[in-house]
């Protein structure tokens, strides 16, 4: 064995399961993890400005490469505080984090430190599961903890902090257990499936609805089989509008006010709905039945199983990876004559291709100045390339962008879904783009959560991470400003953000800048931030009138003013 710091040993621990990327602020409660890192050239140290984003960083990261994505706080206190939103916002998404926080010296501990905050139980609400090391030769056997917990279905961000005295007490390493993360994704009861298959081949009008346990877990290609067989359009819930290839004839996008009318209707007038790895979560339904057919027979599949049935009645629930189920069903449907739905199915072909010419033609009318947001996503979906992958924020811009854009090749499509989170985009896409750098990473962005996270330019620049951004300006808090314009009679209050010109706020950090007046100079832009080699950042005015009141029914106890 080799003696070590607590630090180092928690470096190694990482080097054991096959970390290639940590992000992180220095912090003087983590110096031994630091050193341990300028020391292990495997491991790439990503250098953030903000704990917050950088636990986006690793969010986003996460979810592009399937593997677990690591924050380090090297500062007790405020540098474990910063980390709550990120966390927060990983658990909404099931994104495998690893938060790795220093925190005070044992003996120090009830004694109003510096800095002292209980770190224990400031993560517990947002985390799967939160501890603190209390040996140091323990280090390995926690940290390994840490990965397994994240990656075990379900998954989920988790935190382990790690106490300054115990990182710097030297000890000789033992690796402890081996890394395992869990058995393979469960099959469905057979039973269950053969009762979700008779279901499926007496349906007239049949339905996918595939959620994040389709794009997740990397399983379209099963998904799209049965959907063939079946002759069953795919709709999806929002957020996860990448579960399978946009290009797939039976595609319909997302359903609900996030989505497109086109899913909404076909989910309203099914018969019998597949709903693969979703939970009817608030996005997808808004906990009503308004974007899907209350009396169409529903077969949930779920490695939850508290989530069978929770949110809506079922007909079958199937406890089961959506994957491997979906294979299941293919094969226990083999030889299934679905010419009844042939026609449903070539509906479906029509409509989406009607809905598609209806944006463009959107999109050649939105060509004012200022420019309409159905303008820009007309050329995003020309422009883009076919293996693009987005990254939005929320709010009334990136929520109208999200069915709208080309997901070709899963997964492609990174955003805050339950949480809502505003600053999330710009960080998030630096990590996707670390975990698939030789993919186009495009992150939307209003102006509003740009200014909160646009200290992350430094970070692209320092790190050479070559995203673009495309920051969606119309000079306000744009959800917020429609509520107050449609239910408080334009009673604006704090709605407007005065702020510096993006494209050159990226030239003072060493990034590629260009600003968009006109919606002619987006293509030339657009082209120059793909080919110029740098982190790039492209400011476009949008009009600040082309607002949506997406949650209108949060206020049907108001009167329009």
């Amino acid at each position: 064995m080799t003696s070590m710091t607590g630090g180092g040993a928690v470096v190694k621990t990482l080097r054991n399961e096959d970390v290639s990327h940590v992000f992180g602020l220095i912090g003087s409660a983590g110096m031994e993890i630091f050193d341990a890192l300028h020391c292990t050239p495997e491991i790439r140290f990503i250098g953030v400005r903000d704990e917050r984003t950088g636990t986006h960083m690793a969010d986003g990261y996460a979810r592009a490469s399937g593997k677990a994505g690591v924050i380090l706080a090297g500062q007790n206190g405020p540098g474990a505080t910063n980390l709550v939103t990120g966390l927060a916002q990983a658990n909404a998404a099931y994104s495998p984090v690893v938060a790795l926080a220093g925190s005070l010296s044992s003996q120090h501990v009830y004694r109003d430190a510096f800095q002292e905050v209980d770190q224990q139980a400031l993560f517990k609400a947002v985390t799967k599961k939160t501890w603190t090391a209390t040996q140091t030769k323990r280090l390995p056997e926690m940290v390994h903890e840490a990965f397994r917990t994240a990656l075990t279905p379900r998954r989920g961000p988790v935190a382990l902090n790690l106490p300054r005295d115990i990182l710097a007490e030297t000890v000789e390493y033992d690796a402890g257990p081996s890394a395992w993360h869990g058995a393979p994704p469960p099959a469905g009861e057979p039973d269950a499936v053969a009762q979700a298959a008779r279901l499926l081949a007496g349906a007239a009008r049949p339905l996918i609805l595939a959620g994040g346990g389709v794009k997740n877990g990397r399983t379209h290609a099963a998904v799209l089989k049965l959907a063939e067989l079946l002759n069953a359009p795919i709709a999806m819930s929002p957020g996860h509008g990448d579960a399978v290839p946009c290009s797939h004839p039976l595609y319909a996008g997302q359903i609900g006010p996030r989505g497109n009318v086109v899913a909404t209707d076909f989910a309203k007038r099914a018969d019998v709905i597949l709903a693969l790895g979703t939970r009817f979560g608030f996005n997808t339904t808004f906990y009503t039945t308004d974007n899907f057919n209350p009396q169409a027979a529903i077969v949930q599949v779920e490695t939850d199983p508290l989530a069978l049935g929770r949110l809506v009645p079922v007909s079958v629930g199937v406890f089961g990876d959506a994957g491997v189920v979906a294979a299941q069903l293919t094969r226990e449907l083999a030889g299934h004559d679905a010419s009844g739905a042939r026609a449903w199915a070539a509906e479906l072909r029509e409509k989406r291709a009607t809905l598609m010419n209806e944006r463009d033609e959107a999109g050649a009318k939105g060509r004012t100045q200022p420019m309409q947001p159905a303008a820009l996503f007309a050329m995003l979906r020309a422009l883009a390339p076919a293996d693009a992958m987005f990254t939005m924020d929320a709010g009334t811009l990136c929520l109208q962008a999200t069915d709208q854009m080309p997901y070709v090749q899963p997964p492609a499509l990174f955003t805050p879904l339950d949480f809502g989170l505003v600053g999330f985009s710009y960080a998030c896409g630096l990590g996707v783009k670390l975990a698939c750098p030789d993919r186009t990473v495009i992150s939307l962005m209003g102006d509003g959560g740009f200014g909160m996270t646009m200290s992350e330019i430094g970070t692209a620049v320092q790190s050479d991470i070559r995203s673009i951004c495309v920051v969606m300006n119309n000079g306000c808090w744009g959800a917020e400003k429609a509520y107050q314009r449609d239910f408080f009679d334009g009673r604006y209050i704090g709605a407007d953000v005065p702020n510096p010109p993006y494209d050159k706020v990226a030239g003072l950090f060493g990034a590629k800048g260009f600003r968009v007046d006109d919606a002619s100079q987006f293509e030339h832009a657009f082209g120059e931030a793909l080919a110029c080699g740098k982190p790039a950042i492209i400011d476009v005015q949008i009009d600040p009138n082309a607002l949506y009141s997406f949650r209108r029914d949060s206020f049907k106890h108001r009167t329009k003013a």
